[in-house]
């Protein structure tokens, strides 16, 4: 169905290719995983299946892209329509209408399918992905999760062979995640459908795969020489490593990119590698027994000795940086926020929580004078946001939004990083120390429209930080991000906190909350369910639950960190 041969892309004005020369062919029926370190070229090689590389973005490609027989390189996007639908990683670039229905019906509009056939696939997909309460709402009024299923849910509605997904569970709340992937391989399972999908959570999809391509870094061994098309010889010099097409686990056992099952697998030294919390299960007996030495006497489910991680508690005694009390907040007769009260603490990690539209991002705004309180108060450093300049508020709090191109404008890292310093106040080069730390080898002159997600994300938090502010806000702050670049992002966050920054984290990342945080509040439709020590909260419930824990309860272990450093 799909067949890349020899292909790789060069960028206009780039000294090398995007990413390595990739030779696969992925039949029909099959969901392939894209897998690779953030940068490898995961969303370029996507954005060749439909076309839009190189007719839309510009750049030369090299080798050929085949899609049901149809050669990209002489049929453009729309000659392409009929038999691929693409996601990509930013849904908001991908709408074309305004209302939730009207998107999903568009594409079929545009393939001139009959009324009748449309009303019926409409319905389905808004049932299929939990869509129906939304069906009127404008589609700028969701959130980001929600902006996700409907964006997933307009390239399903036209049926198309192929399916082109680049980060497609980012924004969703676990529940959602496995509603989604469910669908997806019902398509695959039932109808015939390819599906060629990039994924940093690979906890989420892997074991979803019949087939991974891995993008490996530098100096990763390549495959035998395979025979090259012409015009592609004399890339080889320039090659970002290779591109592998194989067998889920055996792959995994290779790749820089693995999730923590697999990684407590290779701790445990079973083979062949797990690539789920059931296949794990069945295998961990002797493991438990071997960690069940190493719990204190006086440990407990919820209170792993040792941590591996931050510390599960900390002093109060200080005021504290910023607090809710009893915020309730209507927008459009809508109730966002309802009767919510919080305090944040210098040193501590809080990690918000919730299904999609549950009001995270809510607060989180509210925390920077975004929104006006309906009832109750919101201050910060002792101020009201809402009433502060918002020079002023940056000094007391920082948030980094879930688009983080939303803060960027200029056009190079040089000139973010400079504007940056300038804004705050800082010295010379104090932003683009904190981009190499989380960002290595990116070039001041590189445009951030050039980057991926997880980059711009980093040089957004870069710029944030810039200005040291004592409350640190996080919207989503690992979409995009491998599990090396989420690594630094977690060390630096610790070090942040242990200056006495207050950090607070709005995430659907499992993992990320049991390895940082202190703490997490659960909120469901606006209210607080749940606010407590991390391992309390996320153990009682199976769909905020680290991998780690399912495998080992009812031992209390939530990391790969903790279960290596117990044994």
């Amino acid at each position: 169905m799909i067949t890349f041969d020899q292909v790789t892309v060069v960028h206009d004005g780039a000294a090398a290719p995007a990413l390595p020369v990739v030779g696969a062919h992925i039949p029909e029926g099959e969901l392939c995983l894209l897998i690779g370190p953030s940068g490898a070229g995961k969303s370029t090689l996507l954005g060749t299946v439909p076309g839009l590389v190189p007719h839309f973005t510009g750049g030369t490609l090299h080798g050929r892209v085949t899609v049901a027989g149809r050669d990209t390189r002489t049929h453009k996007p729309r000659e392409l329509a009929d038999i691929v639908g693409t996601v990509g990683q930013d849904p908001l670039a991908h709408f074309v209408t305004d209302t939730v229905e009207d998107e999903l019906a568009y594409g079929m509009e545009s393939l001139g399918l009959p009324p009748g056939t449309m009303r019926r696939r409409v319905e389905e997909t808004l049932d299929l992905l939990g869509l129906n309460e939304l069906r009127d709402r404008p589609i700028a009024s969701l959130s980001g999760g929600q902006q996700q299923r409907v964006a997933i849910g307009s390239v399903l509605t036209p049926h198309p062979k192929v399916l082109i997904l680049d980060e497609p569970t980012s924004a969703l709340d676990p529940p959602a995640a496995e509603e989604v992937l469910a669908v997806l391989q019902r398509l695959v399972h039932d109808l015939g459908t390819t599906v060629l999908m990039a994924e940093h959570r690979l906890e989420r999809v892997v074991q979803y795969a019949d087939k991974v391509l891995l993008l490996a870094p530098d100096g990763a061994r390549s495959e035998p020489d395979a025979p090259s098309r012409p015009g592609t010889a004399r890339l080889g010099a320039a090659r970002l490593g290779t591109a592998r097409l194989g067998d889920p686990a055996d792959l995994l056992a290779v790749s820089p990119v693995r999730p923590p099952v697999v990684e407590l697998g290779e701790l445990a030294g079973w083979d062949p590698l797990p690539l789920s919390v059931r296949d794990a299960r069945r295998r961990a007996a002797p493991l438990r027994e071997r960690l069940a030495t190493r719990l204190s006497p006086a440990a407990t489910p919820g209170t792993p000795q040792p941590s591996g991680g931050a510390p599960r508690s900390l002093p109060r005694d200080a005021a504290p940086l910023a607090e809710v009390s009893r915020l309730t907040l209507v927008r459009d007769r809508v109730t966002a926020l309802h009767d919510v009260s919080l305090s944040l603490h210098a040193g501590e990690i809080v990690a918000l929580m919730g299904r999609n539209g549950a009001g995270k991002s809510t607060l989180l705004n509210t925390l920077v004078g975004m929104h006006r309180p309906t009832s109750g108060q919101v201050t910060v450093g002792g101020r009201a946001p809402h009433r502060t300049r918002p020079a002023e508020l940056l000094r007391h709090a920082g948030l980094v939004p879930q688009e983080p191109r939303d803060l960027l404008y200029a056009d190079t890292v040089a000139h973010e990083c400079r504007t940056a310093e300038a804004d705050a106040d800082a010295a010379p080069g104090t932003c683009r120390a904190l981009v190499s730390r989380l960002l290595p080898d990116i070039p001041d002159t590189t445009h951030p429209r050039d980057l991926s997600e997880g980059q711009r994300l980093a040089l957004a938090l870069s710029i944030i930080l810039t200005a040291r502010p004592p409350l640190l806000l996080l919207d989503e702050p690992t979409r995009g991000l491998d599990y090396a670049a989420k690594a630094r992002l977690v060390t630096l966050l610790r070090e942040l906190a242990g200056q006495g920054h207050a950090i607070v984290l709005a995430t659907h990342d499992v993992e990320l909350v049991a390895e940082l945080a202190h703490r997490v509040v659960i909120l469901a439709q606006g209210e607080t369910v749940a606010d407590g020590p991390t391992d309390e909260v996320v153990t009682s419930s199976p769909a905020y639950a680290p991998q780690v824990s399912k495998i080992l309860a009812p031992q209390p272990w939530l990391t790969v960190s903790q279960v290596r450093e117990a044994l």
